[in-house]
């Protein structure tokens, strides 16, 4: 079964925090292929990851 978007989001926000099982990996992969806009979420999200860490290490 395909992920919704919600799913997928949510599980771009719990990989900044866990690794995500097999399972999940896969579908939101599978997810992402198709879904220009949780493409965009996922980078948004990385590129805020970033910044705070640089932030911390000033």
């Amino acid at each position: 079964m395909m992920l919704s978007c919600r799913e997928a989001s949510r599980l771009i926000s719990a990989a900044m925090d866990r690794k995500l099982s097999r399972y999940e990996r896969v579908s939101l992969s599978l997810h992402l292929l198709i879904c220009r806009n949780c493409r965009h979420f996922e980078g948004q999200m990385l590129t805020l990851r970033a910044g705070i860490r640089a932030g911390r290490e000033r």
